[in-house]
């Protein structure tokens, strides 16, 4: 299926990039959330008249995507739970738990914006987790995690 993205996606493509893609994530995913449109001779003139206004959104929301990156570069949170002896958690730390963390001080992340790499946190110390506000906007966030006393 031949689709025609109105906004970066990461490893796809850029702004106005020509893509072919499986049909059902098209159909099911870029097509409904407004990220592409059907590669259709009408869709390519009503794209090419809406380019620029497409263009200055894009530049708009990677500006607003920096400027909440600044805001988190040096930010570290600390979480506390339960833990054995060995240091392992009773339980774990979840991409929930680290928003509620990083909420707690005023700062504010979406769940799909926050990337566990290696899964929930399950023993104490310190971790990186991957944050990505845009495809083009990604940083470490500084995670330790305490036993509780």
């Amino acid at each position: 299926m031949e689709v025609i993205l109105l906004e970066k996606i990461r490893n796809l493509g850029d702004l106005g990039a020509q893509v072919s893609v499986k049909p059902g994530y098209g159909r099911n995913y870029l097509i409904p959330k407004g990220k592409a449109v059907r590669a259709t001779k009408e869709n390519k003139e009503i794209f090419e008249s809406r380019r620029t206004e497409l263009e200055a959104n894009a530049m708009d929301a990677l500006g607003k995507a920096e400027a909440r990156a600044t805001e988190l570069e040096n930010v570290a949170i600390e979480i506390a739970r339960r833990a054995s002896e060995e240091g392992k958690l009773f339980g774990s730390v979840t991409i929930s738990d680290i928003i509620e963390a990083v909420n707690v001080i005023g700062k504010e992340l979406d769940k799909v914006e926050v990337n566990l790499p290696e899964g929930a946190i399950k023993v104490v110390g310190e971790h990186t987790v991957d944050i990505s506000l845009h495809p083009e906007v990604n940083l470490s966030l500084k995670v330790t995690v305490i036993s509780e006393s």
